[in-house]
C-alpha cells in the first residue's frame, strides 16, 4: 500500500491539528525510530527463517534433483520410442511415400505435353490403361472442359474399339 502526496498533507494536518505544533517534532521522532526498529525486526526474521529453513530444504532437494535427472532423460527416451511406434503403427497399410528420384522419373512420362497424342496412344499403350480416370466432381458445379486436340480424340476413339492408331 503506498501513500501519495496527497494523503500525506491529510496526515501531516490531522497530526498537527491532535498532537500541536510543540510535540510533533518528538513524535515524529519516535514515530521514525518505531519504523526503523520495525524494519530491523523484519530483516533479522527474513535472514532466519532464509537460513534456518530455505537453505536447509535446497540443500536437501540437490541430492533428490540429481537423482530424479536419470530417471527424466529415462522417461524422455521412453516417450520418444512409444512416439516412434505409434507412427509406425499408424503408417501400416499406408503406401511408402517415393523418392523423389522416382517420381521425377516417372514425371516426363506422365506428361509429355510435346508428344502428339496419336504417337503417345500408339507407343505407350500401358501407361494410358494404368493412368487414372479422373472421377466426376460431387458438387452440382458444372465441370470444367478442356480443349482437345480432333487428334487426340480420334486416338481415344480408336484405343478405346480396340484398334490402333497410325
Amino acid at each position: 500500500m503506498k501513500i501519495g502526496f496527497m494523503e500525506l498533507v491529510v496526515i501531516f494536518i490531522v497530526a498537527l491539528v491532535v498532537i500541536g505544533p510543540d510535540k510533533l517534532p518528538e513524535f515524529a521522532k519516535k514515530l521514525g525510530s518505531g519504523l526503523r526498529a520495525f524494519r530491523e525486526a523484519t530483516n533479522d526474521l527474513t535472514s532466519e527463517i532464509r537460513e534456518n529453513v530455505v537453505e536447509p530444504l535446497e540443500e536437501a532437494q540437490a541430492p533428490i534433483r540429481e537423482a530424479i535427472e536419470p530417471l527424466e532423460e529415462m522417461d524422455r527416451e521412453i516417450k520418444g520410442s512409444v512416439k516412434e511406434v505409434q507412427t509406425s503403427l499408424n503408417n501400416i497399410g499406408k503406401p511408402k511415400k517415393k523418392p523423389a528420384a522416382e517420381k521425377t522419373q516417372q514425371a516426363p512420362a506422365a506428361e509429355a505435353p510435346e508428344t502428339p497424342a496419336t504417337e503417345t496412344a500408339a507407343s505407350e499403350p500401358v501407361q494410358a490403361q494404368e493412368a487414372e480416370v479422373p472421377q466426376a466432381p460431387a458438387s452440382n458445379e458444372p465441370e470444367t472442359t478442356q480443349a482437345v486436340s480432333p487428334a487426340a480424340e480420334d486416338a481415344t476413339q480408336n484405343q478405346n474399339k480396340g484398334g490402333e492408331t497410325t
